[in-house]
């Protein structure tokens, strides 16, 4: 069994928050405009124009719209550019139907994130033939039946098949095995190299590395004292070492968790909290979609020098309301941020337990728990029915992500 070939799929959605609205807005009216064919994007209240962009088409990319900016400056790039609300509770459903269809497949599937995860295919060979032809064939499946794409990434660990699947999109299949690389990945501009920000890959340009190859090549004592331990990590994924992690069975569900990489390295706070916001939203949509509550809220932060950070905090009764859930992200961002540019942003919960489990309740905070979860209930049901637009939040209004 020892000389089987590892193979790992990472499977991600393409501009995964608008193909899903789009997908739900053709079955309701199939002869309506498919928004991923024209300059558009998903963004937190389109009427207000408050908030980031959370997804934006191919032909908004054009335009050089980017995720995580704010409205304005994406309208000012495209003043054509068509905005339509984020819609968690439709999100959550698309997800959970995309993980079972891998999981229909891989002996091990790790979501990392609301639109995408890693599937190990170690020995699925006999079963599927070539691991590259039957990953087409999934993408078609996934395409075929749900009505959106993806692209695939396969490799023989994490990184790489991560990589691979953010070449050439939509609706691809990429490999990027490790005598691939130079290749394939080391022409790249180091930009391209996963994890590697604005300000990171600005630093290596200064001095002379223009290249993943480049910096693959270069010295890890050098690129170590230069730009500490960030720099013997660039060094490791450029020549395609893997440090993610593997795939392994978990059993019962951990907690739940949403990311997002930042095109642009973020230094405001304000737009750092409504970016915290929309994860956490994510993630509390998750929770009461598989009726289970929360006892730890974590913040992640990753710099433009690759420095993970992190802060929890213990919540006095377990929750899976959305508004909590902002309200500790929020709070523990203000007290782990130490004004670094931002790369990277994370919002996970933890110590699950079943939402119907009898519990000890904060007596103050009682009645304020009754009126938040039907707040929530009543939220999720009406944009199940009929969209995000239904209904908004204050705290989508009115930013309430800010207030300290």
């Amino acid at each position: 069994m020892s000389d089987i070939r590892t193979i790992i799929y990472h499977v991600d959605v393409n501009s995964a928050f608008l193909s899903w609205t789009a997908v739900d807005m053709l079955k309701k009216d199939p002869d309506g405009t498919d928004i991923r064919t024209i300059p558009s994007a998903i963004c937190g209240d389109p009427e207000r124009r408050h908030g980031i962009i959370l997804a934006k088409s191919i032909p908004a990319k054009k335009y050089k719209v980017q995720t995580a900016e704010t409205i304005a400056s994406a309208m000012r790039k495209c003043p054509n550019l068509k905005l339509y609300p984020s819609d968690y509770g439709l999100y959550s459903k698309f997800s959970k139907e995309f993980i079972n269809i891998l999981e229909k497949y891989a002996p091990v599937v790790d979501q990392f994130s609301i639109d995408e995860a890693f599937c190990d295919m170690t020995g699925t060979g006999s079963l599927y033939g070539d691991p590259v032809a039957f990953a087409r064939t999934l993408a078609d499946e996934i395409r075929d039946t749900l009505g959106f794409t993806v692209n695939i990434g396969v490799s023989e660990n994490r990184l790489l098949a991560k990589m691979a699947s953010d070449f050439t999109k939509p609706d691809r299949v990429h490999t990027l095995f490790k005598d691939e690389i130079e290749e394939k990945m080391w022409k790249l501009p180091v930009r391209d190299l996963l994890f590697v920000g604005k300000s990171a890959a600005s630093g290596l340009n200064d001095v002379g590395i223009k290249t993943i190859g480049d910096l693959a090549k270069a010295d890890e004592g050098f690129l170590a004292a230069r730009f500490g331990k960030a720099g013997v990590m660039m060094s490791r994924y450029a020549n395609g070492e893997d440090d993610i992690g593997e795939l392994t069975h978990e059993g019962k569900r951990k907690g739940y968790s949403h990311e997002m990489t930042l095109p642009a390295d973020v230094t405001n706070e304000r737009e750092a909290k409504l970016i915290l916001m929309s994860l956490s939203e994510s993630v509390a949509a998750s929770l009461r979609r598989d009726n289970v509550e929360a006892g730890t809220v974590t913040v992640g932060i990753t710099d433009c020098d690759f420095k993970k950070s992190s802060k929890q905090m213990r919540l006095l009764v377990p929750t899976n309301s959305t508004d909590r859930i902002v309200e500790a992200t929020a709070q523990l961002f203000t007290e782990l941020w130490e004004h670094q540019p931002i790369r990277l942003l994370k919002a996970s919960v933890t110590t699950l337990s079943d939402a119907d489990d009898a519990k000890q309740i904060d007596l103050f905070g009682m009645m304020d728990a009754g009126r938040t979860k039907a707040l929530d209930d009543a939220l999720d049901s009406i944009r199940g029915r009929y969209g995000h637009k239904a209904v908004l939040r204050a705290s989508q209004v009115e930013g309430k992500s800010d207030r300290k």
